[in-house]
């Protein structure tokens, strides 16, 4: 089964434009790409790399600028819904976790995010196909459902983080390891604790 790992390559994480430039932005993004691509490999899983525009990775990069959902379903169509979908900006993601999103023998895996996404996807049905619009994860139990499709969700923290706020840095420093935890300590940021609530800042 292939397993595809979308990434938005032209200007990426627009919403941590107020403490990284366009070109931290995507230093970034390459080093949270590095990271999931890392913990695929090593959990056995050739990862198939889909960028929106050109972008640094350690495997060969397919250049498709279409959305989301057409770059997906259009695989989807070509394997007889066999796919799997892992998001680039996961850096918390480890082989034993890759492995535990492949375990359940069903039709249909999902590992939810925490704001209603959904950053997995492991599709064995040849009829279920992907709406990231939305809450999505509403949506994907629903396609399930509505193909018959049988369905587990994988409750897991580090697939549920992703990194998008300036909130999700703090979880990265907190719990993360590998190359994007180290890019943000060398870009100077640190965590503080401010009325008992953790946080990051630059130095």
């Amino acid at each position: 089964m292939r397993t595809v790992v979308p990434v938005s390559g032209a200007e990426p994480k627009t919403r941590l434009s107020p403490v990284l430039t366009a070109d931290e932005r995507r230093e970034f993004t390459e080093a949270m790409l590095s990271d999931v691509v890392a913990a695929l490999d090593a959990a056995g899983r050739l990862p198939d790399v889909v960028s929106t525009a050109p972008i640094a990775c350690d495997v060969p990069v397919t250049v498709d600028e279409r959305g989301l959902d057409a770059l997906v379903n259009d695989r989807l169509d070509a394997a007889d819904g066999r796919l799997a979908v892992v998001m680039a900006d996961l850096p918390l993601l480890t082989a034993e976790t890759v492995d535990r999103l492949f375990a359940p023998d069903t039709d249909v895996v999902l590992a939810p995010g925490l704001g209603g996404g959904t950053n997995a996807i492991v599709s064995r049905h040849e009829r279920f196909r992907v709406d990231y619009h939305g809450v999505s994860i509403r949506d994907h139990r629903q396609r399930a459902q509505k193909v018959d499709a049988t369905l587990t969700e994988v409750d897991s923290r580090r697939l549920a983080i992703d990194i998008d706020e300036l909130d999700d840095l703090a979880e990265l420093l907190v719990h993360g390891d590998g190359a994007a935890t180290d890019w943000l300590r060398d870009a100077g940021f640190e965590l503080v604790v401010d009325e008992g609530r953790v946080g990051v800042a630059r130095d």
